[in-house]
């Protein structure tokens, strides 16, 4: 296992990639190609039932059909200072996540974790855990 400073480090370094490449896709910046850069072909990321957005989201396609949806729901979305370790293929983070809702504004900010699972250097599955689902829910309401 790696030095805790070194695991620390690498954990960052695979988080900084990830979120980069989702968020410029997002954005419009990038194509699908920039993702298999990151994610695995089999990669499935588990999202909470209670989203707009939930289930599993199978492949690159559904990587990137997640990826389409939340920007279509979110204007923003972003990460504070995120704090990870990394354990054998798995990497634990956290961080305060603030979302706003693309129909009226509304802002979330709120404590957000994610575990996520490697396979040759890419994410073959993500589990991410937001504090409190309801709170994202009752954003997107109108008015």
């Amino acid at each position: 296992m790696l030095a805790t400073a070194e695991n620390d480090l690498k954990a960052k370094s695979l988080l900084d990639r990830m979120f980069e490449a989702e968020f410029r896709y997002m954005r419009g910046e990038v194509g699908i190609a920039s993702l298999a850069e990151v994610f695995h072909p089999d990669v499935v990321v588990h999202e909470p039932a209670s989203l707009p957005y939930a289930g599993d989201w199978c492949g690159l396609d559904g990587v990137a059909a997640l990826i389409r949806t939340m920007g279509d729901i979110w204007a923003d979305m972003s990460l504070g200072d995120m704090t990870a370790t990394y354990a054998g293929d798995t990497l634990f983070m956290t961080a305060p996540i603030t979302l706003v809702a693309r129909a009226n504004d509304k802002m979330v900010i709120q404590p957000f974790a994610e575990v996520l699972r490697f396979e040759d250097g890419l994410v073959i599955e993500g589990t991410p855990f937001y504090s409190d689902t309801h709170a994202i829910v009752m954003a997107l309401q109108s008015g």
